[in-house]
């Protein structure tokens, strides 16, 4: 019988704690044994799990012992962790102190996201409630006596570009962008969560207040931190009340200070009452108008080659209900026919020296359309009422 995810996981932290405490101590044997143990337990819950969201999570980790493995056996004099002559008090802080400064240091992109309003076709709407709330506050704050919104929540049907919105605000800023996803905040560290939404907020500030300059803390999939459960643990509850805290102080002191939180949510209808209030902007991110999907489709297209035939207007038509990013897998999809054609040709072999390789034919509106046959919007019908009825009550752009 196959083992739960969470006593996989509880198993993997544990070799890993082990690991660690060995490693500190300079038993370098003993600690290349427990971070392998850790890997070992790790690979399996990515063998038997593999469309878990906390994958990306696992395979970091297994990296991070991995790499500790290599370093440990590349050298005999490698620094331990802690220093082992250390009082065992002295070891446990210099741990603490270790964790509380790299928990998060890798989250923060010192880079500007490279994208740009022009990548984020359509939504008009949301690009104008996130310039006037960030945007504007960041480069001209005498023109606002009153303040400014700190806290957004963009919320509509996944693959929509949510996340493409909060990069391109970023990158017409001169600060920092702070990518969470709020499911692995909650499981990246057992029994950690709400110190580290604590520690999360300490850091953002720090970059607001010592750099001045303005910082983005994007928290995706919110509603797995914030959501209303009929039954919910104490860690749960702390963690939600623990964040609330904290949105309290971003809201409430220093005015000047240029941190804003953004959440994003494909499930705004399970956030609680409390916390939607301290989002001021609610700015739904709905799906790609017909001239949005033409866009979408020019720029998906441009590299590929097409028959006279395929119009972009045309198949924005054919494509009506679909996401942005359906409609970069439906050109995709497309493509890769085009090319399975190639390889499945009886005629098909690798290129010899001196020859032209074959190329794929060029693209035709049948294509699409068989495509379209085969894969269906990833957004209903009955999803998109859900997300009008819940603007109705409480979109605020």
């Amino acid at each position: 019988m196959s083992l739960a995810p969470q006593e996989l996981e509880n198993t993997a932290s544990k070799y890993a704690s082990e690991a660690i405490k060995f490693d500190s101590q300079g038993a370098r044997g003993m600690a290349i044994t427990h971070y392998q143990h850790a890997i070992d337990s790790l690979v399996k819950l990515l063998q038997l799990y593999p469309n878990s969201k906390l994958n990306e999570i696992y395979k970091q980790r297994c990296k991070s012992y991995h790499d500790r493995i290599g370093a440990l056996q590349q050298s005999h004099g490698v620094e331990p962790a802690v220093d082992p002559k250390a009082s065992e008090s002295d070891q446990k802080a210099s741990v603490k102190r270790q964790e509380n400064e790299n928990d998060f240091e890798d989250l923060v992109m010192k880079e500007k996201p490279d994208v740009t309003w022009d990548q984020v076709i359509g939504l008009d709407d949301a690009k104008s409630a996130l310039r006037e709330s960030i945007v504007y506050p960041t480069k001209r704050p005498d023109l606002f006596p009153l303040g400014w919104p700190k806290g957004m929540l963009l919320y509509g049907p996944p693959g929509t570009g949510k996340t493409m919105l909060a990069a391109a605000t970023a990158n017409e800023m001169d600060g920092y962008f702070i990518n969470v996803d709020a499911s692995s905040l909650m499981s990246k560290w057992l029994g950690e969560a709400e110190k580290n939404v604590s520690k999360l907020f300490v850091m953002a500030r720090q970059y607001a207040e010592k750099e001045g300059k303005p910082v983005i803390l994007f928290v995706d999939e919110v509603d797995s931190l914030l959501g209303a459960r009929s039954s919910e643990v104490g860690g749960e509850v702390r963690t939600k009340n623990q964040f609330l805290t904290e949105m309290d102080g971003v809201n409430g002191k220093g005015k000047q200070l240029m941190l804003y939180v953004i959440g994003a949510t494909n499930k705004p209808w399970s956030l609680d009452a409390p916390f939607l209030r301290r989002f001021q902007k609610r700015i739904y991110v709905n799906l790609p108008t017909q001239a949005a999907r033409e866009n979408l489709f020019d720029q998906y297209t441009a590299k590929l080659s097409k028959t006279f035939d395929v119009k972009t207007s045309e198949l924005a038509k054919l494509f009506d209900g679909y996401s942005a990013s359906d409609i970069k897998d439906v050109c995709q999809a497309a493509q890769i026919k085009t090319v399975h054609e190639i390889f499945d040709s009886p005629d098909y072999h690798e290129p010899i020296e001196g020859e032209e390789p074959v190329q794929p034919r060029d693209l035709n509106t049948d294509d699409f359309k068989s495509i379209m046959a085969r894969r269906k919007p990833s957004v209903s019908v009955e999803m998109i009422r859900a997300y009008h009825k819940w603007s109705e009550e409480f979109q605020a752009l």
